[in-house]
C-alpha cells in the first residue's frame, strides 16, 4: 500500500474541523449504522475508546448508550477534538433546564478527549473494554501496526468494532482522474482502499479472534462534480499519498477530470459519488480457526483418507 503522510493528514483534518459537521453527511449515516449494531452486543463496557473520533459524531451516541462508562474520544487532529468538546457539552445539573445550564455555563464535556495517533495509543495494556472506530482506518497505511495497538489496549475478550472504506470508494472520481491523467499513479489523486478480506487477515495477524466482515454501499449525489470535491475538502479527505505531486496542478487536467466525471451523470443529471463502507468486528481473543499462530489446544488433525476410513467403520 502507498505510504501516507501523517503530517499531511493531521493538517488537513485540523483545517477541516470548522466545516466538518456540515459536510459529514456520510460519516453521520455510517455512525448511525455502527451504533445500531451495538444493539446486538451484550458487552457492558466500563471503559470505551472512540479512535478517530473527529468532532464526536459517534462519541455522542456512545455517551447516550453507555452513560455510566468512561469514554475516551481520541483523534490525530487537535482542532477536531476542540470541536468535539463543544459538540458534546452536557448540563452539569441534569435536573435544571438545558437552556439555563447553557446560559449560565453550567456545562461540561463528559467524554475525555485525547490527542493521539492510532499507531501509538497512550493507554495501558488491557485497559479498554470496547474500542470503536468510525471511518478512520482508511487513513492508516499500516493496518498491522494499528491493529497490534488496538489488541494491546483491549482487555481479554474485549471488543473491536469499526467501519472503513473499501476499494470501490470514489470509483467515479478515480476513473475520471485516470482519463485526465493516465500517465500518473491514480493514488496521486485518490487514495486506495483495502479489501475487507485483507482487513480480516490483518485482524488475525494481530491476535484478534472471530472477525466478522461485511459491506454496504452508499451513494451521494451532486449537481456537479466540483461539489463532490468541495465536500471532500470540507471534511479533510484529500489524498494522503506521501509521494503525491507537489505544487499546483494544471488547469487543463483538472477541467478534463471534471468533464470525464460528468459521464457518470444519472438520468436526472446529478452525478454520483460511491462509497463502499466495510463493517467489521472482532474479539480480543486468539483465533482458533485461522492463522499460523492459532491455539490448537483441543484440536485434533487427521487426513482426509483417515477420516474416510473412520467413517466406514
Amino acid at each position: 500500500m502507498t505510504p501516507f503522510n501523517r503530517q499531511h493528514i493531521r493538517q488537513h483534518f485540523a483545517a477541516a474541523a470548522p466545516s466538518y459537521d456540515e459536510a459529514a453527511v456520510l460519516q453521520k449515516a455510517v455512525a448511525e449504522h455502527l451504533d445500531e449494531r451495538l444493539d446486538l452486543v451484550t458487552l457492558k463496557p466500563k471503559t470505551i475508546l472512540d479512535m478517530g473520533a473527529g468532532t464526536g459524531i459517534l462519541t455522542a451516541k456512545l455517551l447516550q448508550r453507555y452513560p455510566q462508562a468512561n469514554i475516551y474520544a481520541a483523534d490525530l487532529a487537535h482542532p477536531m477534538l476542540k470541536q468535539a468538546e463543544q459538540n458534546l457539552q452536557q448540563p452539569k445539573l441534569n435536573w435544571l433546564p438545558e437552556k439555563l445550564c447553557q446560559k449560565m455555563g453550567w456545562q461540561h464535556c463528559p467524554a475525555k478527549l485525547v490527542n493521539a495517533d492510532a499507531q501509538q495509543l497512550p493507554f495501558a495494556n488491557g485497559s479498554v473494554d470496547l474500542l470503536v472506530s468510525n471511518l478512520m482506518l482508511q487513513w492508516c497505511d499500516d493496518l498491522d501496526a494499528v491493529f497490534r495497538e488496538f489488541r494491546r489496549v483491549l482487555r481479554p475478550e474485549g471488543l473491536l468494532m469499526f467501519t472503513t472504506f473499501g476499494p470501490d470508494t470514489l470509483k467515479e472520481l478515480r476513473a475520471a482522474w485516470q482519463h485526465a491523467d493516465s500517465e500518473s499513479d491514480p493514488a496521486q489523486h485518490v487514495n486506495t482502499f483495502i479489501d475487507m478480506h485483507d482487513i480480516g487477515d490483518a485482524l488475525i495477524r494481530a491476535g484478534f479472534g472471530q472477525p466478522v466482515m461485511d459491506m454496504e454501499l452508499f451513494t451521494l449525489t451532486y449537481e456537479k462534480p466540483i461539489q463532490a470535491l468541495k465536500d471532500l475538502k470540507a471534511i479533510g479527505a484529500t489524498s494522503a499519498n506521501a509521494q503525491r505531486q507537489k505544487g499546483l496542478m494544471g488547469k487543463q487536467k483538472f477541467t478534463q477530470m471534471l468533464e470525464a466525471y460528468q459521464q457518470f451523470a444519472q438520468p436526472d443529471g446529478r452525478v454520483p459519488a460511491t462509497y463502499e463502507v466495510v463493517h467489521g468486528h472482532a474479539w480480543a481473543a486468539q483465533e482458533i480457526i485461522k492463522g499460523p499462530n492459532r491455539d490448537k489446544s483441543g484440536v485434533h488433525e487427521i487426513t482426509l483418507d483417515d477420516f474416510i476410513q473412520q467413517a466406514r467403520k
